[in-house]
């Protein structure tokens, strides 16, 4: 079964982001520093983060999973913020894929599955 660290400082998106993940085993992290410590911890298949949270934004949080720890675990960033400069500065740190809110269950998880083909 597929592990998937969700990284989310919202609850309630968290929640509904894990409702239609059953098929995966899932963990969880408020914020980008907890996030990091728990892709230590876990070594996701694929990590789903926002981008504004406390401690460690999600943009610090793709560039330590990628230069840091050197992991190759796919990134899909989830937020609010989809605006054309955070989307571009996602993808230039290594994230994988963005998704703006509000999310489509359908599209996430065809996402998800695009990516965790190619691991």
């Amino acid at each position: 079964n597929r592990l998937i660290l969700i990284v989310e400082d919202n609850e309630e998106v968290a929640h509904f982001i894990a409702s239609f993940l059953n098929r995966y085993t899932l963990q969880f992290a408020k914020n980008g520093q907890e996030g990091i410590d728990k892709a230590l911890e876990v070594i996701p298949d694929l990590i789903i983060s926002d981008i504004m949270m406390p401690y460690f934004s999600g943009m610090e949080l793709i560039e330590y999973v990628r230069k840091e720890l050197n992991l190759s675990t796919p990134i899909i960033i989830i937020s609010s913020a989809g605006n054309e400069e955070n989307v571009l500065t996602a993808f230039e740190l290594g994230a994988n894929d963005f998704i703006s809110k509000p999310i489509s269950p359908l599209e996430l998880i065809v996402r998800i599955e695009r990516e965790l083909m190619k691991v």
